[in-house]
C-alpha cells in the first residue's frame, strides 16, 4: 500500500523546507558533527550557566519537544499540555516523598501517570480539529488544575508539595551541578525517543495525516487511532520533563498546571521552529536563559520582553530560529550543487 506521504501528488509537489528534512538529507558526517556538537554543549552547559538554570533548560526542552510532536508533526495545537507536565510533577513528588524511591523511578511513575491521563483526554480531543481541539485540551487542563487546587489533602493546594527528595541510591545530589549530570541521561533518552518516533513509519504517517487527513483515511489509516497514540506519547514525554522539573526544584506548585505554562511551551516551540524537533530544545534554551537573566537584572515585566521577542521572531523568522537557519543551509546547498553542475 502506498504511504500517505509518498503518493504521486505529493511527489510532484515540492516538500516544504524544514530543519528536520534538511538535517535528514545532509551528508552523514554533517549529522554526526551536529550530534557531537549537541552532546558537547549539553556536557558543558552547567559550567557556563548556573546549574539550576541548565536543569530547567533540559526539562523545558523535553516539554517543548513533546508539544512539537503534536503541533509540528501531527498538526494538533494543544493549549492543555500543562495537564501532563503538572500531573507528572505531582505524582513524581508524591512517589518520591512517600515511597522513597530513587528519583528516576519516581519520574517514570509520573510520566506513566501523565500518559495514562492522556488516554481519555486524547480520546475525546482528537475527534476535533483546529481551534476546537485546542479548546478541548485547554478545558481538560483547567479541570486538572481545579482538582489539584481542591484536593488539598494530597496536593497541599496553594501551599504546594514541598520537600521533594533527590534520592538516588544514597548519592548526594543536593548540589545542582551533580544533579544536572544525573538528569542528562534521562533527557537524552527522551529526546532520542522523540527522534525515533518522527523518523519511524509511524511518524511518516503522522505527517501524512497532518498534511491531508482525508487522503490518509482513504488509504486505510485509522486517523483517530494514530492521533491518539501520538497524543499519549507526547503526554509521556511531557511527563518526563515535568517529573524532572519537580525533583529539580524540590517543590511542586499549582503553577505547573496553569494554562500559562501550556502557552509558554507553545511559544518555545514557535521560537525554535515548528516541525523541526530540535528547535524546541533551542527555544527552551533561549527562553529560560532570557527569563533568568531578566529576573536577576531586576526587570519585572519579563513577559513583555519575551512576548516582544516572540512577535519579532514570528514576523521576521516565519520558520523559527532553527527552521530559518536550516532553510538557509538548504538553499546554500542547492546553490552549491547548481554551481558545481
Amino acid at each position: 500500500m502506498t504511504s500517505a506521504v509518498d503518493t504521486p501528488a505529493d511527489a510532484a509537489r515540492p516538500a516544504p523546507p524544514s530543519g528536520l528534512v534538511t538535517v535528514a538529507r545532509a551528508p552523514g558526517w554533517v549529522r554526526y558533527a551536529l550530534l557531537a556538537v549537541g552532546l558537547v554543549v549539553a556536557l558543558w552547559l552547567p559550567n557556563g550557566l548556573y546549574p539550576a538554570v541548565a536543569v530547567d533548560i533540559l526539562c523545558w526542552a523535553l516539554f517543548a519537544v513533546s508539544v512539537d510532536l503534536l503541533l509540528g508533526f501531527t498538526g494538533l495545537m494543544s493549549f492543555g499540555h500543562a495537564a501532563f507536565w503538572g500531573t507528572s510533577a505531582y505524582v513524581t513528588g508524591l512517589v518520591a516523598v512517600h515511597a522513597g524511591l530513587p528519583f528516576p523511578a519516581a519520574v517514570l511513575a509520573g510520566a506513566l501517570a501523565a500518559a495514562l491521563l492522556a488516554v481519555p483526554i486524547g480520546y475525546l480531543a482528537v475527534k476535533r480539529t483546529g481551534i476546537y481541539f485546542a479548546m478541548v485540551t485547554l478545558a481538560f487542563a483547567q479541570l486538572v488544575y481545579y482538582v489539584a487546587n481542591e484536593w488539598r489533602s494530597v496536593t497541599q493546594g496553594e501551599n504546594g508539595l514541598q520537600g521533594v527528595p533527590r534520592e538516588f541510591f544514597g548519592l548526594d545530589l543536593t548540589d545542582d551541578y551533580y544533579f544536572y549530570y544525573a538528569v542528562l541521561p534521562i533527557v537524552l533518552l527522551g529526546l532520542a525517543a522523540a527522534w525515533r518516533i518522527v523518523h519511524s513509519p509511524f511518524g511518516r504517517v503522522l505527517v501524512g495525516i497532518r498534511d491531508n487527513p482525508a487522503r490518509a483515511r482513504a488509504l486505510g489509516y485509522p486517523v483517530h487511532r494514530y492521533k491518539l497514540t501520538a497524543f499519549v506519547l507526547s503526554g509521556f514525554i511531557a511527563g518526563l520533563g515535568g517529573g524532572l522539573f519537580a525533583v529539580s526544584h524540590r517543590f511542586v506548585s499549582l503553577d505547573v498546571l496553569h494554562w500559562t505554562t501550556s502557552g509558554k511551551a507553545v511559544i518555545v516551540v514557535v521560537l525554535g521552529g515548528i516541525g523541526t524537533l530540535w528547535g524546541g530544545v533551542l527555544g527552551a534554551a533561549v527562553v529560560v536563559r532570557l527569563e533568568d537573566w531578566l529576573s536577576f537584572s531586576g526587570f519585572e515585566a519579563i513577559g513583555l520582553v519575551t512576548g516582544g521577542i516572540f512577535v519579532l521572531v514570528v514576523l521576521l523568522f516565519r520558520r523559527g530560529i532553527w527552521g530559518t537557519v536550516a532553510d538557509l543551509a538548504r538553499r546554500w546547498g542547492v546553490a552549491r550543487r547548481r554551481a558545481g553542475g
